[in-house]
């Protein structure tokens, strides 16, 4: 079975066997074949992925990176009228990251429990090819940071609600660190804390998401995340 992880780092495998290292230009055909999910005519691909070349030599790079793939990641590529795409038996980290990340966001019933588990909030942590800056990735890179926010948060509330609150921290935090100027993942970790019954802990997080805040931005925390520890303040 083929591998291509593309959170945190670019890699392949081929029957649990690390394969590589391959030329840039097969990790970048791989990469687009797999944020793509379908079809792509080749003019298309190599268009898209040597932008600066002629039709004629960005089609050159097209074939050399195809040939110089190991037979079994050749023999994972489906060539089409329509064009190139993955075999719908390729593993890719991002897909299953985003079918987590739909079900946390999703009708509970849909919730499956690897979607609470530690290796889950790691991947959901993990950045999109955070290395990589051509103009094809870094839009769905950032589509990425913005979903993985959002199933983070629904990760504590849930894990929250479970009573599972190390695990919930947890979560909250990875939000935290991805994006440290989002009031959400704050607001995630001080209902953890509130949860928890540390009070102190709970302010100690608004007082440096407050600071934070001013200094990076001169803005206040909205009422939202002001009134979670509204109560605990001494009149």
């Amino acid at each position: 079975m083929s591998e291509i992880f593309l959170l945190g780092a670019f890699s392949v495998r081929v029957d649990d066997r690390e394969v590589g290292p391959l030329s840039l230009g097969t990790q970048r055909l791989l990469t687009f074949l797999a944020l793509h999910g379908r079809s792509a005519a080749r003019a298309t691909i190599a268009g898209t992925m040597w932008p600066e070349a002629s039709q004629e030599r960005a089609g050159e790079s097209l074939r050399s990176a195809l040939w110089r793939l190991e037979v079994p990641l050749r023999e994972s590529i489906l060539s089409e009228t329509a064009g190139l795409r993955l075999l719908d038996s390729v593993r890719v980290d991002l897909h299953e990251a985003r079918a987590s990340a739909a079900r946390l966001l999703g009708p509970v019933e849909s919730l499956l429990e690897a979607d609470l588990s530690q290796s889950s909030v790691a991947r959901l942590s993990r950045e999109l090819l955070p290395d990589w800056f051509d103009d094809w990735v870094i839009p769905v890179a950032e589509d990425w940071r913005q979903l993985r926010m959002h199933a983070l948060e629904a990760q504590s509330r849930l894990l929250i609600a479970r009573n599972r609150l190390a695990e919930a921290a947890s979560a909250a935090r990875a939000a935290m660190n991805g994006e440290p100027l989002r009031e959400s993942g704050h607001a995630a970790l001080i209902r953890v804390h509130l949860a928890e019954g540390n009070q102190s802990e709970a302010l100690r997080v608004f007082d440096r998401y407050r600071a934070l805040l001013r200094k990076e931005l001169q803005l206040e925390p909205s009422v939202h995340i002001s009134a979670l520890v509204a109560s605990l303040r001494r009149p």
